[in-house]
């Protein structure tokens, strides 16, 4: 059984250089995870147009996760690893029957704590704070990298 993997991200990501690297990686990823049981990637793009906060964007995220997935909240605070101990995280949750898998992406203030407590695990692309629109880039290399090195790809061991 596949393990479906879904990016909730608030905000929408216009045209232009991080839509076509966005597009490139969750293609790749698609290609390579399918013989895996991987994938296919959805993404959720939520908008809070009233303003009303994280508190807000929360609840609209909340409204995109698909029922039952197991969450996994983009956080500075979360754990930082390295792209082959992803890869055995996204295995391991596979291989565990894990059928959904969602990455909460927050906006320009974060994630909710009310939303953030709700998840089962949390990573970080290091300590430095990254504009929420290029962490949806980087996510979806760090997929197709860990479904290159799954693969058994030697160039993206290291």
């Amino acid at each position: 059984m596949a393990m479906r993997v879904h990016i909730c991200a608030v905000g929408r990501l216009r045209s232009g250089p991080e839509r076509d690297l966005l597009d490139d990686y969750l293609s790749r990823f698609d290609k390579t995870g399918r013989a895996l049981g991987l994938g296919p990637v959805t993404v959720h793009e939520v908008e809070d147009r009233k303003g009303g906060g994280m508190a807000a964007e929360a609840k609209l995220l909340e409204g995109v996760l698909p029922k039952g997935a197991m969450i996994c909240s983009m956080d500075e605070r979360g754990k930082v690893m390295s792209s082959p101990d992803f890869s055995q995280a996204l295995a391991v949750r596979r291989d565990s029957g894990v059928s959904d898998l969602a990455f909460i992406i927050g906006g320009a203030d974060g994630i909710d704590p009310s939303l953030r407590g709700q998840a089962d695990f949390s990573i970080s692309f290091g300590k430095m704070v990254w504009p929420h629109m290029l962490v949806r880039v980087m996510l979806s290399e760090q997929l197709y990298r860990a479904a290159s090195i799954l693969s058994g790809s030697p160039y993206h061991r290291a």
